[in-house]
C-alpha cells in the first residue's frame, strides 16, 4: 500500500543557519558546520519560512519512514552546530590498571587484563575530541553520528576476545571479567532536556 503524501516538519533553531541544495542539506552555527547528502532516500526537502520540510510523495511504507529518520538527523545538525554532543565513558578494571592515552585521531589503550599488545580504537570526524580524566573518557564534538561511533569504537576496543572470555575470574557462575571502558551517559552539552 502507498501513502500518498507524508511529511515531517523541522523548526530551524535561532543562531543556526540552514540552506538547502537539492539533497544536500549545508548547516552553520557557533560550534561550526556540518553538510550532509540525502541523495540515497526518495524525499524532496526545502526550506519554508522558518522550517525545513521533508516530504515523500506516492512512498511505500519503508520510504515513508526514511522522512522521520532524515527529519531526526537534520534536528541532531542543528543541535550539534549550536550547542555539541558529549558521550562519557567509564574505565573499568579489577586488578590491571588500564593506560588510555589519545594520539592523533586515534585511542591507544594499553595494559588491558595486564596484555602486551595495544588495543586502538579510531576517532570518527575531524571535529571529535577525545579527553582522558580520571576514570573518564569524554568523548565531544558537533557530528552526533560521529561522536557515538567514536565512542562505540572505544568500547569496542576494549573488549575480550578469543582466550580472554575463558579467563577464570567468574567461577560458580559469577560474571566473571568486568573489565573494559563502558558508555554511561550521553548529553546535549549545556541543556537540560527540559529545554529541548
Amino acid at each position: 500500500m502507498k501513502v500518498l503524501y507524508h511529511k515531517e516538519e523541522v523548526e530551524i533553531i535561532e543562531g543556526v543557519k540552514v540552506t538547502v541544495e537539492g539533497s544536500k542539506v549545508h548547516v552553520e552555527g557557533p560550534k561550526g558546520v556540518l553538510e550532509k547528502d540525502f541523495g540515497f532516500a526518495p524525499v524532496n526537502i526545502r526550506l519554508e519560512g522558518d522550517k525545513v520540510v521533508v516530504e515523500t510523495f506516492m512512498a511505500r511504507k519503508k520510504e515513508y519512514a526514511v522522512v522521520r529518520t532524515i527529519a531526526a538527523h537534520i534536528k541532531n545538525m542543528m543541535l550539534g552546530v549550536k550547542y555539541g554532543f558529549r558521550y562519557y565513558l567509564k574505565i573499568v578494571y579489577a586488578h590491571f590498571p588500564m593506560s588510555i592515552k589519545v594520539e592523533g585521531n586515534k585511542v591507544v589503550i594499553e595494559n588491558f587484563l595486564g596484555g602486551r599488545d595495544k588495543r586502538i580504537a579510531k576517532i570518527v570526524g575531524k571535529d571529535t575530541k577525545v579527553m582522558v580524566k580520571g576514570d573518564d573518557v569524554i568523548v565531544e564534538g558537533i557530528d552526533v553520528i560521529a561522536v557515538g561511533q567514536t565512542a562505540a569504537n572505544i568500547s569496542n576496543a576494549a573488549r575480550l576476545r578469543g582466550k580472554e572470555k575463558k579467563c577464570p575470574h567468574g567461577r560458580g557462575g559469577g560474571p566473571g571479567v568486568l573489565d573494559g571502558i563502558y558508555p554511561y551517559k550521553r548529553e546535549i552539552i549545556g541543556v537540560s532536556v527540559k529545554e529541548l
